[in-house]
């Protein structure tokens, strides 16, 4: 689980007449990983694609070419799920359907093109008219005059076009018709009339090559673009009468033309001679007695399967042969094993989450797992609400639904478990959309176990304390993550680097947590006053830790400076405060967006509701208006009025406003919140798993393994 799969390298060796069957049957095992051959062997050569895989990558790339005409995408007809298609024989019947629809598309994509090409001119022609329309000015009017200069354009300042006309020496008369759109007439001695609007805002424009009145030709030109808006729907209408009837066999033929082009294309990463083929490749190392025994039935003895290594690790973390101490220098040329990542199905998700970062290497641990345990976790108790929690899951599920891509189904995924943890910490905080259901009459088993603390010291100091266990285990995770990843190597590497830093760090936070020179120390987090000591929530009983122990505390994180200094010089020690300390505290971010979030949720509320203030604590006017539960005597003040009870005590049309207004206050707010949150939660969590947690023992940069052969969706296999 938290290794990849362990992999060995196979190779394939036969007769080349036997060629294709061994193509066949790998391809339908989907189990090899094929290496490319490099030309390192005298005598051999890379193969050649296979008899007819130029026909058939030539068909896939028309087949394609339709799809992207016809906007088909995968997924669009779910049927095919059931009612598969089988491509047998010679397939002439389909090759022809082939030829008939592109012919078909090809001709309707056509005229898309053509239409819309005119669309576009059309459209400029009526851009142009417009200032023209306004002006309402025939265009004929507008041009071919000798004794006088005639200039249209558009001026924000009218009279400043008037002023300059009037002050420039070579114009004789002039006349200015329209506003904004205007066309100046002037009689002048020297063709100045350009010289004269230079310095005003004076755009000009071109007068359309065109005759009439420009009011009627843009109409003419709207109905022609109506027409041809209408010619433009109907090819539309075919193109998705085409899809409809032809797309699933489109998708079943591009599926079996790929496949058969991969099949076509593989002997290129082979290693061949005129009789013979060599291959070689990766297989997860439990697969090789089936890849053997299923080569064996297709092709019998004219095939040879050899498990040349199973991947280990030497001290400097490449795969080498089992068992093999040689020095790295005779291991140079080996190729690094393609990485399998081995997670549960419900944690495979998240590997959305690691590979974002970077695939791990074949030779670390898959850190997978602890961020599947970890991140919804973390993100539920920050935000610990039921009605987020129900909209996070919906949205997930949605994402899930209707996103075909892979990485954004895992990421639907990943927010359904957000919601699940949302909701369930939502539950035990007793809140739906910042309300306690208790204060409406809804008691609940185990509702109200804890609190957020909004209003309470002592509550937010609990968190605080819970956030810094969180990152110290968080913390301790990492490097023993990176220990176990490098002590088989180098149990020096793995103590110096890691374990000391381990050391360093437990040790201080166990003086922290201790008796030891306790004046300094905050009452919440040692003493009989603690939180881990008498706060209900946990009610631990714990005072805190002996002063003997936090000595020795200080003893062992002396002893872990000590390594990290001896292992990483004059870094390690400048890097001690931060690690140590800084790096535990930066996980009080949780704390900080759980109290952040309720305190947007109970802004929204209060706007919505109003509040009293009984006894230092703030109650939400649920069931009355804050004013008449103090005028009651059951509370001390009123802390706001609320929208809601406002247009209550104003009553008339004011109560239908106040009840609109606050509806959308409570929507919008809500929203708002929700939305915050996941860029609060989630990026703060993200921020803790790739600095805080990967950054400790991560490298990362292993390549997939990418087996060769497909997954049929749409097609039965005909052979």
């Amino acid at each position: 689980m938290l290794r990849p799969d362990r992999m060995s390298k196979v190779s394939v060796a036969g007769a080349k007449p036997y060629l294709k069957e061994v193509v066949e049957e790998l391809h339908d095992l989907n189990l090899v990983h094929v290496s490319d051959y490099d030309g390192r062997w005298e005598g051999f050569d890379n193969g050649t694609p296979m008899e007819g895989g130029e026909e058939v990558s030539e068909r896939l790339v028309q087949v394609r070419a339709i799809e992207s005409k016809l906007d088909l995408e995968p997924g669009e007809f779910p049927e095919l799920s059931n009612e598969r298609y089988s491509f047998t024989g010679d397939r002439t019947e389909e090759l022809e359907r082939l030829e008939e629809v592109r012919s078909d598309v090809n001709d309707l994509d056509d005229q898309r093109v053509e239409l819309k090409d005119r669309m576009r001119e059309l459209r400029e022609r009526q851009r142009t008219l417009e200032p023209f329309v306004e002006l309402d000015i025939e265009l004929d009017l507008l041009r071919g005059y000798e004794s006088v200069e005639l200039r249209v354009g558009t001026t924000g300042d009218r009279e400043g076009v008037l002023e300059a006309l009037e002050e420039a020496s070579s114009i004789q008369e002039h006349d200015v018709i329209g506003d904004e759109v205007v066309a100046v007439v002037a009689r002048t001695s020297d063709g100045g009339l350009g010289d004269a609007l230079a310095g005003v805002d004076f755009t000009e424009l071109e007068v359309p090559d065109e005759k009439g009145h420009p009011g009627d030709l843009h109409q003419e030109l709207e109905h022609e673009i109506q027409d041809v808006e209408d010619d433009l729907d109907s090819v539309e209408d075919d193109l998705e009468d085409i899809k409809q009837r032809h797309g699933a066999f489109l998708l079943a033929l591009e599926e079996e033309l790929s496949i058969e082009a991969q099949k076509s294309e593989i002997p290129l990463q082979f290693a061949t001679t005129e009789n013979s083929f060599y291959a070689e490749g990766w297989i997860p190392t439990e697969e090789v007695q089936d890849l053997n025994g299923a080569l064996g039935r297709a092709v019998g003895d004219h095939v040879e399967v050899q498990e040349l290594e199973v991947a280990e690790y030497d001290e400097h973390g490449h795969a080498v042969e089992h068992g093999d101490e040689e020095d790295d220098e005779d291991h140079e040329d080996f190729e690094d094993p393609p990485v399998k990542q081995d997670n549960p199905e419900v944690a495979q998700p998240f590997e959305l989450l690691v590979n974002t970062v970077n695939r791990p290497k074949y030779t670390e641990l898959d850190p997978t797992f602890v961020v599947f345990l970890t991140f919804p976790f973390a993100f539920g108790f920050m935000i610990g609400d039921m009605g987020y929690g129900v909209l996070y899951m919906l949205m997930g599920a949605a994402i899930y639904r209707f996103v075909d891509s892979d990485a954004m189904k895992a990421l639907g995924v990943i927010a359904i478990w957000a919601g699940i943890f949302t909701l369930l910490f939502g539950y035990l905080y007793d809140d739906i959309f910042g309300i306690h259901l208790a204060d409406v009459g809804i008691h609940l088993p185990l509702a109200g176990s804890f609190s957020k603390g909004i209003q309470a010291a002592d509550v937010a100091q609990t968190w605080l304390v819970a956030s810094v266990l969180f990152g110290i285990l968080h913390l301790n995770t990492a490097y023993v993550f990176g220990i176990v990843n490098h002590v088989r190597h180098s149990v020096k590497h793995a103590v110096l680097e890691y374990a000391s830093w381990m050391l360093a760090i437990n040790g201080f936070f166990i003086w922290v947590f201790s008796r030891h020179v306790a004046e300094p120390k905050p009452d919440f987090i040692m003493g009989e006053t603690s939180v881990l000591y008498e706060n209900s929530m946990f009610a631990l009983g714990f005072p805190g830790f002996s002063p003997e122990v936090g000595v020795a505390g200080l003893v062992v994180a002396a002893l872990g400076a000590a390594m990290v200094v001896a292992g990483e010089g004059i870094v390690g020690a400048l890097e001690l405060p931060a690690n140590a300390f800084g790096h535990v505290l930066s996980y009080l971010r949780i704390m900080a967006v759980l109290l952040a979030k309720g305190g947007m949720a109970f802004v929204v509320n209060l706007l919505v509701f109003g509040a009293y203030e009984d006894n230092g604590y703030i109650q939400f006017g649920l069931h009355e208006s804050p004013a008449a539960t103090v005028a009651a005597g059951g509370a001390d003040s009123v802390a706001f009025g609320g929208i809601v009870w406002m247009g209550v005590e104003a009553g008339g049309a004011l109560l239908a406003v106040a009840a609109v207004a606050a509806v959308l206050v409570f929507v919008l707010g809500h929203i708002l919140v929700l939305l915050l949150g996941i860029t609060a939660a989630g990026i703060q969590m993200v921020r803790l798993e790739y600095v805080e947690f990967f950054g400790k023992f991560y490298e990362g940069g292993g390549r997939p393994f990418q087996p060769f052969g497909r997954q049929r969706e749409y097609t039965e296999d005909g052979n």
